[in-house]
């Protein structure tokens, strides 16, 4: 997918594992607001992803808001599954095939570099913000809390 989008990215595999913001931060050698986290969240009963940074908090008011929703939650571990195909922990921000949105914290892109979850705990994607935006056909919102 990233080389068929003419995307510049770096697969990395890290032995110690990525399965928090902070041990994805210490692998990858980067900031914990590089750390881009995948969360499913279901807004009027459609799963979205919502990326915010690992130094932060999904707001969910703010994830309701931006897409016009009456009502969101997090998704449930099955939900995860079953919209993205990866198990929470692993959730990578594409291919998310049951996905109906995806919303990219504003946050994340000041930065040059941003770090997503791979596919698994021990894999990661480095990548500029803006491609992670455009090949996840991103809106970029104010969704993380303060």
């Amino acid at each position: 997918m990233l080389r068929a989008r003419a995307v510049d990215a770096r697969l990395e595999e890290f032995e110690q594992g990525t399965a928090t913001a902070a041990a994805a931060a210490r692998a990858a050698g980067c900031d914990q607001s590089q750390i881009v986290k995948s969360l499913v969240f279901v807004c009027d009963g459609l799963p979205l992803l919502a990326l915010v940074p690992g130094d932060r908090r999904a707001d969910p008011e703010k994830v309701v808001a931006a897409v016009g929703a009456r009502s969101g939650r997090v998704a449930t571990l099955d939900e995860v599954t079953a919209a993205t195909g990866f198990e929470a922990g692993g959730v990578a921000p594409f291919p998310t095939p049951g996905v109906t949105r995806v919303l990219l914290d504003r946050a994340l892109v000041r930065h040059t570099i941003v770090w997503a979850g791979a596919g698994s705990e021990k894999h990661m994607v480095g990548l500029a913000p803006a491609d992670l935006a455009r090949i996840t056909s991103a809106e970029i919102a104010d969704i993380s809390a303060s």
